[in-house]
């Protein structure tokens, strides 16, 4: 067997026995770790090829094999010298730069067929571009933090690394980049998505700080790995008095972490199951509410294609009952004039302009701003923003 073919089977292997909900790139690592004859070339082959499997085995799966779905996958998603199709597919590899269009069109598949969820997927999001931005793993982004920019730029062109400068704050590299032991990861740059970075730009100091205040009193409710925190700490010049929730116990313990290494004080930090109960007296209110809530991840999707894979539309409503719970917990929260700022990395319409309509109607909040970051305009992630006023 060739090495080539080994590679096929071993993704076959790995595909068979991912489950669902798992990581990939955890399925990918434990799977290595039990089996140490793979160099780093071939892991990093054999977890490219998977990844291709899982962005696009949907267009195939129902009539071929899973040899034929990962060929097929890895035809559609490489570019330029590829050993592996080279190797199991000469025909195909002859034609590895047509366009991603003139490649489906070879393959007698529909892009249309693609995005199995067209119909849930909102008017604001170009469904086509959507889909076939799935083909592509998006890149890895960075947000210089206040005053860091000179520090790092001069340490990756010290150690010649090659990136993009975006805008004023955000670095943009090839994935798979290792940047800890030439960066000051959270102290100097936040390790964000490009739109993740964006979701605060409505915001000015000047229109939410009143002059007689010196801070101003934030309650981030999802917290998860706190990368809204540091963000909007950042927006607002360290001026934020920090309360942190989270469901999970772990994630607060990993979140108390990053923020010491950010430089950030926690006012408070508490677990809770926000759909059940708010976790606070009822005299307890803030200016800021960040809401960035549990759902789908449809906007993530090509950066983590296993979940779409794996996705069940009955999923939906789930999502948006939880959201509906949280907001009715949280609102109570904010505090006259204060503002509530709703995220989602999703396009599904039902988990944003119509939660933001629900939002609106049932709590009687104005709605300032409303937008959709089309991350398949920048190799980004996908992510939707609003900010209510009460």
């Amino acid at each position: 067997m060739s090495r080539f073919h080994s590679y096929l089977s071993t993704a076959n292997k790995l595909i068979s026995t991912y489950k669902s909900g798992t990581p990939l790139t955890h399925h990918l690592k434990t799977f290595f770790s039990l089996d140490k004859k793979y160099g780093s070339r071939d892991r990093k082959m054999i977890g490219a090829i998977c990844y291709h499997y899982f962005r696009c085995a949907n267009l195939f799966k129902q009539n071929h094999s899973t040899n034929n779905c990962i060929i097929y996958s890895t035809f559609l998603c490489e570019f330029g010298e590829n050993e592996f199709l080279k190797n199991i597919s000469p025909e195909l590899f002859e034609r590895i730069n047509l366009s991603i269009v003139e490649k489906l069109n070879y393959l007698k598949v529909n892009v249309d067929d693609f995005f199995a969820y067209t119909n849930e997927i909102s008017d604001k999001i170009d469904k086509s571009k959507f889909a076939l931005s799935f083909f592509q793993q998006p890149s890895l982004f960075l947000r210089i933090r206040p005053k860091k920019k000179v520090a790092v730029i001069d340490s990756l062109q010290k150690a010649k690394i090659g990136y993009e400068l975006i805008g004023e704050n955000c670095l943009k590299f090839k994935n798979g980049l290792s940047l800890e032991n030439q960066l000051r990861i959270n102290r100097d740059v936040v390790v964000q998505d490009l739109n993740s970075q964006k979701v605060f730009d409505c915001l000015k100091e000047e229109e939410i700080l009143p002059a007689n205040q010196t801070a101003i009193s934030v309650w981030d409710c999802c917290a998860a790995s706190g990368g809204k925190s540091i963000l909007l700490n950042d927006t607002l010049n360290g001026k934020i008095k920090l309360t942190v929730s989270d469901l999970r116990e772990n994630i607060l313990a990993n979140l108390k972490i990053r923020l010491r290494e950010a430089g950030i004080n926690i006012q408070k930090k508490f677990v809770q199951d926000l759909s059940v109960a708010s976790g606070l007296s009822s005299d307890e209110k803030f200016s800021i509410v960040i809401c960035d809530a549990p759902c789908t991840g449809s906007g993530t999707w090509g950066r983590t294609p296993e979940q779409y894979f794996s996705f069940n539309k009955s999923s939906i409503l789930n999502f948006t009952e939880k959201q509906q719970s949280i907001l009715k917990n949280v609102i109570p929260h904010i505090e006259k004039n204060g503002l509530l700022i709703y995220i989602t990395c999703s396009v599904l319409k039902a988990e944003n302009e119509d939660m933001v309509k629900t939002i609106k109607d049932k709590f009687k909040l104005k709605v300032l701003e409303m937008n959709y970051l089309k991350g398949y305009e920048s190799q980004a992630d996908t992510m939707f923003v609003a900010v209510l006023r009460s």
